[in-house]
């Protein structure tokens, strides 16, 4: 097995990420709208932000740049203490995220579509000593996938061109396990095919089936992108700071990338995950170049602060699909904020080729069932 995935410090400090339908009604939700960011260039300090309170004998909380039913849900957090905080909102299928930050303070929100009162999920509060331990919402593991949906083809029922499981295991470790697109796999309703067949079959949901069949991973959920998201993604969240090991020449557009670190724009950083004839292990290869994307995604993402998460949220909801409520995917990618760099461990899942109906296709090999089975607490050691 390969040793654990390390964030140098010098990926660590020049990397910086991705990754990765308000209601009317009352003055409260008239407030929102005001103060959430409408697009994901607006600024949660601009001259249209406001300071919700919360006050009784006891205490008073203030939260800057949030409704009064967000302060109201936090405060009960709090209790009888006093907090003063910054809110940054976003959305997710349809309902809206929250982060609230008040110093080392992280407090973690959903208001549910149509509903109007806001409820903390999850977060972290040193300031609360034993009372403030994390709540994350413990192991969780979600995959990511990159479709080959041409113009005009459904982004859901199109081969899948990356398979990228990303787990944590709540407390402090992770881990990142490429799939080799060839490996012979259960399809749902199909008997058994390629992997990245699973999705024209099934959709997305068989996709993950396929990868729990074979893992033995309980996956909680997807995220799905094409070729245009995916580099949309990464345009309007900035570009992405990347740190190559080799070179990489290629035919595809935007593929030439220098040795050491890139700022990567959503086409270069496209040809990177997708090259596979230059490099010497061919889809394999491939497969660990997408991991290290999106590690650099993660760090980026680190180095921003959780505050940033909700505009992010936002933009791949834009541009992706997924299975996951607000509440998992608010919880599962906060979660990556508590994790130790050296606790992150990187994978592919791989195996000898060979033949099977008439096509190539990979085999499972030993390494990587070990792999399997020290993945599923969320973390690769």
């Amino acid at each position: 097995m390969r040793p654990p995935f390390a964030l140098s410090a010098t990926a660590a400090t020049t990397a910086l990420a991705l990754t990765l339908a308000a209601c009317s009604g009352s003055a409260d939700e008239g407030q929102e709208t005001a103060s959430s960011s409408s697009s994901p260039s607006s600024s949660p300090s601009s001259s249209q932000s406001s300071t919700s309170s919360s006050t009784t004998a006891e205490r008073t909380v203030e939260i800057a740049d949030a409704p009064a039913s967000l302060t109201t849900a936090v405060a009960t957090k709090y209790g009888s203490r006093s907090v003063k905080g910054t809110a940054t909102t976003g959305s997710w299928r349809g309902a809206k995220v929250a982060v609230v930050t008040a110093e080392d303070d992280v407090t973690l929100a959903v208001r549910p579509k149509g509903r109007q009162g806001w409820k903390v999920v999850g977060g972290w509060w040193p300031s609360l000593g034993a009372k403030g331990t994390a709540d994350l919402g413990g192991r969780r593991h979600v995959l990511v996938i990159g479709s080959d949906a041409r113009p005009g083809e459904q982004v859901e029922r199109s081969r899948a061109d990356a398979i990228q499981l990303l787990g944590v295991d709540g407390s402090g470790g992770a881990g990142l396990m490429g799939f080799a697109r060839d490996l012979w796999v259960p399809i749902p309703g199909q008997g058994h095919g390629k992997l990245n067949s699973s999705m024209v079959f099934a959709g997305a949901k068989g996709q993950t089936e396929s990868v729990s069949s074979i893992s033995g991973i309980d996956v909680d959920g997807y995220i799905v992108t094409g070729f245009e998201g995916f580099g949309a993604i990464v345009d309007e969240l900035g570009g992405l700071n990347f740190i190559a090991p080799k070179a990489m020449r290629s035919h595809l557009t935007g593929g030439t990338i220098k040795k050491g670190y890139n700022h990567l724009d959503g086409t270069e950083a496209l040809a990177w995950s997708r090259e596979r004839k230059t490099l010497p292990g061919g889809d394999f290869d491939r497969s660990r170049n997408q991991g290290l994307l999106l590690a650099a995604a993660a760090i980026q993402a680190r180095l921003r602060g959780p505050e940033a998460l909700p505009e992010a949220l936002s933009v791949i909801d834009e541009e992706a699909s997924s299975n996951l409520s607000a509440e998992d995917m608010l919880l599962f990618t906060a979660a990556f904020y508590r994790v130790t760099p050296t606790q992150i461990g990187h994978e592919v899942a791989k195996g000898p080729t060979g033949m099977q109906s008439g096509q190539s296709i990979v085999r499972l090999d030993s390494d990587s069932r070990a792999a399997f089975r020290d993945f599923r607490d969320g973390r690769l050691s």
